[in-house]
């Protein structure tokens, strides 16, 4: 770095006065050593220039505003009773093979009710698992499994890939034929 340095200033100290050289000295030492950037930046304690972000001039009395640390902390009243007021949900699950269906309770977070194709009681009455007459034995026998445990509401809501068509109606259909209230929240 030093013999860099000392080419430089002997490439240029032919034609140039005292005062000229020590001004090239000084650019070409800062220029060689900083790769032209400031060498005198100010920094913080733990080298981390802060002095940017913030506004230092009155480092002990000067306040920052106050943030949240969850800004979607408050919840509504809706939101906040609506488990209460509807207490049971249907999750309808299909899967290439079976379909599944359960009513949870929200609050405690319980299975209240469960039918699926894959049970012992519905595999040898159906031909196929997975097709819509499957479906609505599955909803049927969610039904029966439902009014047992004195459920006779339940609110819905499909998953953000699941479509309101098919398989999934048709789970839904026969549990309302069946005598169970399901309130349906789409979009």
């Amino acid at each position: 770095m030093f013999k860099l340095f000392a080419r430089a200033v002997r490439r240029k100290e032919g034609f140039l006065c005292e005062v000229e050289k020590a001004r090239v000295a000084s650019y070409v030492l800062v220029r060689r050593l900083h790769n032209g950037q400031a060498c005198l930046a100010p920094r913080s304690f733990f080298g981390v220039e802060d002095f940017l972000d913030d506004d230092n001039s009155r480092p002990y009395t000067y306040k920052k505003e106050k943030k949240s640390k969850n800004p979607q902390k408050h919840i509504s009243f809706k939101q906040r009773t609506i488990a209460y007021m509807e207490p049971f949900t249907l999750d309808v699950f299909i899967s290439k093979r079976f379909v599944s269906a359960s009513l949870t309770h929200r609050v405690t977070s319980k299975q209240v009710a469960v039918a699926g194709t894959n049970s012992k009681d519905i595999k040898a009455a159906l031909k196929s698992r997975c097709d819509i007459p499957a479906c609505l034995a599955v909803g049927q026998i969610l039904a029966e499994r439902a009014r047992e445990a004195d459920v006779y509401t339940a609110s819905y809501t499909p998953r953000e890939r699941d479509k309101f068509e098919g398989k999934i109606r048709a789970v839904v259909q026969s549990l309302i034929d069946n005598g169970i209230d399901v309130k349906l929240y789409l979009d």
